[in-house]
């Protein structure tokens, strides 16, 4: 197994913030993959052209005072993913 996949194996089942090259901030628990897209559960899908706040002042209020989910599941596209990173790495 490559560094990159056990990278994205010690992930699993963690709480982690995923950067989308659209407006949009995903977090939530990672459960699992396809080719498609990640699974995430008990999600906070966080439109940024809702709020004046920028996308690395929410990651950080995320990093602080943890996720809001407003989604039991969500279905996050691979081809929109610029990066991921566990919620507890997040630099306060």
């Amino acid at each position: 197994m490559s560094d990159e996949c056990q990278s994205f194996e010690q992930l699993l089942g963690r709480e982690i913030v995923v950067d989308l090259s659209s407006l949009y901030v995903i977090a939530g628990t990672l459960v699992g993959q396809d080719q498609h897209y990640l699974i995430l559960e008990n999600a906070d899908v966080h439109d940024l052209r809702d709020t004046a706040t920028t996308r690395e002042l929410y990651v950080h209020e995320m990093g602080l005072h943890g996720l809001a989910a407003n989604r039991r599941r969500a279905l996050v596209s691979r081809t929109e993913v610029v990066s991921l990173s566990a919620l507890d790495d997040i630099i306060h």
